[in-house]
């Protein structure tokens, strides 16, 4: 007579437990790399369409309305919605607008998490709660602009995505070497690639793009690694072996890099949301004005918004940016 083996129904029951428990233990971080590869692509996608409406615009600065009263019941402010209406609406598909104080009917959440997860802080609606040291007024004699307090308005995209629009119409043009980045700012887009929809995180589904210049703008989406390197470096130095700010980002990931001078404003607008931990200090550019160790490079700083050319034999902290 033939025997026939086989397994019992413990050892099966066993061996779907085991594919379970490893199931379990795998799926969500490979879910979480798929879901985090479509963001960079979306990311790249929007940051690419903005750039080009941006750029068929022939000014940024002048929209609507902004008049400050003693109180917030008599100040006139139709910047941020006559900015979309009047202006980027032209340029560029949008579904559906929303004005101040309605920004959650463009799908946009109540709450976002900071890059680094240390804290859940409320969506802004106004320039002022976006990052404070924006209205600090500050600007070197005879340099034109400043900033203004407006409300956001919001806008959804054909493709689903939400945003928020902080407008400056006060802004300036890129006309002094050294200068306060703040009313350099025209337009801070804050982003939710997916609507209210989580997990609502800056860094994932949640960032920020920024139009720098009334005149010429440029158009910057610097995504963010989640902290600062360690201590403070050169900018660059010759000697072989030692650490500096042109170094400091490969050291830390094959794909991070220092960001522009431009990208680095962009992160100071934005510093709240990237809880920057040596906020009050000044952070190196990659942009370079002078070559060699006795050189200049652009340096920002974070705890007043003041740019500048510096020695690049000096030292500062670095935020690396992805690729």
């Amino acid at each position: 007579m033939k025997k026939f083996r086989g397994f019992t129904l413990a050892e099966v029951l066993i061996t779907l437990a085991i594919i379970g428990i490893v199931a379990a233990i795998t799926l969500p971080s490979l879910l979480v790399n798929v879901n985090e590869k479509a963001w960079d692509a979306q990311k790249k996608a929007l940051h690419a369409r903005l750039a080009q409406a941006i750029g068929q615009m022939n000014t940024l600065g002048g929209y609507g309305t902004y008049t400050k009263g003693e109180t917030d019941a008599e100040t006139v402010d139709t910047a941020a919605e006559s900015f979309i209406l009047d202006a980027l609406s032209k340029v560029y598909k949008i579904n559906n607008i929303c004005g101040p104080d309605k920004l959650s009917s463009c799908g946009l959440p109540s709450k976002i998490t900071t890059l680094d997860s240390a804290s859940e802080i409320t969506f802004p609606t106004k320039m002022s709660e976006l990052n404070p040291k924006l209205l600090n007024g500050q600007h070197y004699e005879g340099e034109a602009g400043d900033m203004a307090d407006t409300k956001a308005a919001a806008f959804e995209t054909v493709n689903g995505e939400s945003i928020a629009v902080f407008y400056n119409p006060l802004c300036s043009s890129d006309t002094t070497a050294n200068h306060y980045v703040q009313n350099k700012m025209c337009v801070d887009f804050l982003y939710d690639l997916n609507g209210a929809e989580g997990p609502n995180q800056v860094g994932k589904d949640v960032g920020f793009i920024a139009a720098l210049y009334n005149k010429s703008p440029v158009v910057v989406a610097p995504v963010p690694y989640s902290a600062d390197y360690t201590s403070r470096v050169k900018q660059y130095t010759e000697t072989e072996g030692t650490v500096d700010a042109s170094t400091v980002c490969k050291t830390m990931g094959e794909d991070l890099r220092l960001p522009d001078r431009d990208e680095l404003a962009s992160l100071f607008i934005n510093a709240p949301l990237i809880n920057l931990g040596k906020n009050t200090e000044t952070y190196w550019s990659g942009s370079v004005v002078s070559l060699g160790t006795s050189g200049l490079a652009w340096i920002q700083g974070f705890g007043n918004g003041g740019r500048s050319c510096s020695g690049r034999y000096g030292t500062a902290y670095v935020r690396c940016i992805r690729r």
